[in-house]
């Protein structure tokens, strides 16, 4: 199933981009691509805390 994803030819992206223009307007999917970024700039800032977090305790080790 994961290997028909990469099948998808260029008028299947054009259609599944039309679908969600039409779900979600233009001006919404700009405000969603932010928080999309948003939450994986936090995520990637709590995965780097922990693993400082985890060098302090081999360091004190």
């Amino acid at each position: 199933m994961l290997n028909t994803i990469f099948i998808m030819g260029p008028w299947q992206w054009v259609i599944i981009g039309v679908a969600i223009l039409l779900l979600f307007g233009g001006k919404k999917i700009p405000e969603l691509m932010r928080g999309l970024g948003s939450g994986i700039k936090e995520f990637k800032d709590a995965s780097k805390e922990d693993e400082d977090k985890q060098e302090e305790k081999k360091n004190l080790k």
